[in-house]
């Protein structure tokens, strides 16, 4: 077939054209690091309000599944088909909605079968669930010894009995934290053990996490606030914890929204990461930044974060450690949101020079079509390539899938 000079000079031009339209949004939905696939692999629901996410198999097929807290709907789970595909099990909680703001996954009652707890905020709803290893669970709420309206949520071993405790970080009128130890005599249920365990004291809690910061084995206790101080806690290992201010430089006031430890620097001790926001959704009163609270072996930890993390205008309600370029360094995730407005922004990525020290990388690594009110973000190998990917919550828009490259 002939074709005239003017026809082919259209052809060319439609030809490039498309290539053009196919590359950007081929770079906006894909970058080196990462492809989201949160289209195809995810069911669509663009006005939930994901606040947090954890990965785990819960139906015993190998591929993990993910657990979803929502606020003001009733918690999901999603089961993962292997590819990383992920349908939608209604029915598997309770089909009432709460204002539910974490979940964590663990073996309470040591049957070998993960179970879920959740807590929540304004209507002061905790949820306990005992897995039945086959993707259903059974709802065994009444055992929680309290209500409250929480935030912060973490669970580990705490005394050393090999069982799985509880601690809850609470704000609202009477912000005390909660510690509940796991009955050894009844594995599922628990003990208040709050009066015994946790210093009396206004917290103002959205984020708990328990790690071994001074290198004796023992979980120690981050409490990330809303109203400063953070505070850091030690225990004895009985699971009676001790606060050592000192110990913790905050030179800044923070509004903290999640408490991640990991090690920075290479040199075998866990840092703190808080991260931060100037407001939740009103006028700019903090410095948002990330800090970086750099361990010196021993449990005493210095802000760093001047020389170490770029200064940010954007807030973020969560984050990830993940080593996304795989140089054996920790690299970062963070949710972020322009308060104010409460605007929403692209997920943000900083990268690590394997010294501790970190550079905005976004535009290289996240692609552009993860814009959204990013909030939970979980880390895991959902389609089974030995990739980490990321599982992303949002507030009021879509929640997003990124598989690792």
């Amino acid at each position: 077939m002939q074709f005239s000079p003017s026809e082919k000079s259209y052809m060319i031009t439609a030809i490039l054209s498309f290539a053009v339209i196919y590359n950007a949004f081929s770079q906006s939905i894909e970058t080196k690091y990462f492809k989201d696939v949160t289209t195809t692999h995810l069911p669509i629901d663009a006005e939930g309000h994901t606040l947090d996410v954890v990965l785990a198999d819960v139906n015993g097929d190998g591929h993990l599944d993910a657990i979803l807290a929502l606020e003001n709907l009733p918690n999901r789970l999603y089961l993962n088909d292997g590819t990383g595909k992920f349908s939608w099990k209604k029915g598997v909680f309770s089909e009432e909605s709460h204002d539910t703001e974490h979940v964590r996954i663990g073996d309470f009652d040591k049957d070998g079968n993960l179970d879920v707890i959740f807590v929540a905020e304004d209507d002061r709803n905790h949820e306990f669930y005992l897995g039945n290893g086959n993707g259903t669970f059974r709802n065994v709420s009444g055992r929680l010894p309290a209500k409250s309206e929480a935030n912060g949520l973490d669970i580990g071993d705490v005394n050393g009995d090999g069982l799985l405790d509880v601690i809850v970080g609470n704000t609202g009128p009477t912000p005390q934290s909660f510690l509940w130890l796991n009955n050894p005599e009844k594995p599922g249920h628990f003990i208040d053990y709050t009066k015994e365990g946790l210093p009396a004291l206004r917290w103002e809690t959205q984020s708990v996490k328990l790690a071994d910061l001074n290198n004796d084995g023992i979980l120690d206790l981050i409490a990330g606030n809303e109203v400063p101080p953070n505070r850091l806690f030690f225990n004895d290992g009985k699971g009676h914890f001790t606060e050592h201010p000192e110990k913790l430089e905050l030179i800044v006031p923070l509004h903290t929204r999640e408490v991640l430890t990991f090690d920075a620097n290479g040199d075998k001790h866990l840092d703190i990461l808080f991260l931060n926001l100037t407001s939740n959704g009103g006028a700019f009163e903090k410095d948002p930044t990330a800090r970086l609270l750099i361990n010196d072996g021993k449990g005493n930890f210095k802000d760093e974060t001047s020389k170490r993390i770029p200064k940010q205008d954007y807030s973020s309600y969560a984050g990830a450690v993940i080593d996304f370029n795989y140089d054996g360094h920790p690299d970062m995730i963070l949710s972020a949101l322009k308060i104010p407005p409460f605007q929403a922004m692209q997920v943000q990525a900083l990268q690590n020079d394997g010294k501790g020290n970190f550079s905005l990388v976004t535009s290289d690594v996240i692609p552009e079509s993860t814009v959204g009110r990013s909030w939970g973000i979980a880390v895991g190998d959902v389609n089974g390539d030995g990739k980490p990917d990321l599982f992303i919550g949002q507030w009021g828009t879509q929640a997003r899938l990124l598989l690792g490259k």
